[in-house]
């Protein structure tokens, strides 16, 4: 079980693991499809870390977050070859040894077995290359595993004793996707805010941002739980130069929210420009 409380919403972080990202070999897809995830959810991405093959700085990334609070999804770098090195620094960042996972070592020869099968030869379970396949499922010894349901070679997961959270997937899109997802139902469904969040805002032209920043701090001191953002644009295709400044959250917050802050931007006699809803 997850160490969160229902009653205060965690922050919710991602790791992205691989040398390919930092040099751009690959582009990330991770973060566009776990904001989409999260979304879908009533749920919303609060931080993200990038970090090469590096064993240190990736222990170091896993320590902060199972020492943050936070849910974190770590994306890549989980299987058996030498440049993955997620597992061992996950099992440093806790302080507890590797062990192969009992329900993980059943699910990996299952595989070898389809595998075997289809290629139409006998499956070798004490071949060379069969034993070094069970590496991919050498844990942390208090892994919890997350299901993989395109190969049944599977992820884990692991809680730090500070709650935070850390969830390993491959960093193929085409397991990691579905198997982030059975994680978020499996642990976090009691999370979910599902048709409980909404987000207003206005184009405001001919305003600048540091002048609005007072009216913002008075909104999000009068309204708790409300997020104020601006999000200024200098050569935006339609509308060019301007702010975009609303509020986000629960709808009956963001009801009583949004007037005051249309209210607050007649003192700057602005222009502006349509009004956005989004939820």
């Amino acid at each position: 079980m997850s160490n969160t409380s229902p009653l205060l919403r965690p922050e919710f972080g991602l790791i992205i693991v691989g040398d390919e990202i930092m040099s751009g070999k690959r582009a990330d897809k991770h973060m566009p499809k776990t904001i989409e995830l999260l979304g879908e959810r009533g749920l919303s991405l609060d931080w993200a870390d990038y970090v090469g093959d590096s064993p240190k700085r990736i222990t170091n990334t896993l320590k902060r977050a199972f020492d943050s609070h936070s849910i974190v999804f770590s994306f890549g770098g989980i299987g058996a070859t030498p440049d993955d090195h997620t597992r061992q620094c996950a099992a440093r960042a806790l302080g507890e040894e590797l062990a192969l996972h009992p329900e993980a070592e059943v699910l990996i020869r299952a595989r070898m077995q389809d595998v075997a099968k289809e290629q139409g030869v006998p499956y070798e379970p004490d071949r060379d290359d069969n034993k070094h396949r069970l590496n991919m499922g050498v844990f942390p010894k208090s892994a919890k595993i997350i299901p993989n349901p395109y190969n049944k070679i599977p992820g884990f997961s692991c809680f730090g004793a500070q709650g935070g959270a850390v969830h390993f997937v491959p960093g193929f899109p085409v397991m990691a996707w579905p198997m982030m997802a059975w994680v978020l139902d499996t642990y976090y469904a009691h999370l979910f805010q599902t048709n409980a969040w909404i987000e207003k805002s206005v184009v405001v032209f001919g305003a600048m941002e540091a002048s609005l920043t007072p009216l913002m701090e008075t909104l999000e001191h009068d309204h708790p739980g409300v997020k104020v953002f601006s999000l200024p644009s200098v050569d935006h295709p339609e509308y060019g130069r301007h702010i975009e400044l609303g509020v986000k959250g629960d709808p009956a917050k963001v009801a009583l929210a949004y007037p005051q802050m249309l209210e607050g931007l007649k003192a700057f006699s602005p222009k502006l420009g349509p009004e956005l809803v989004r939820g």
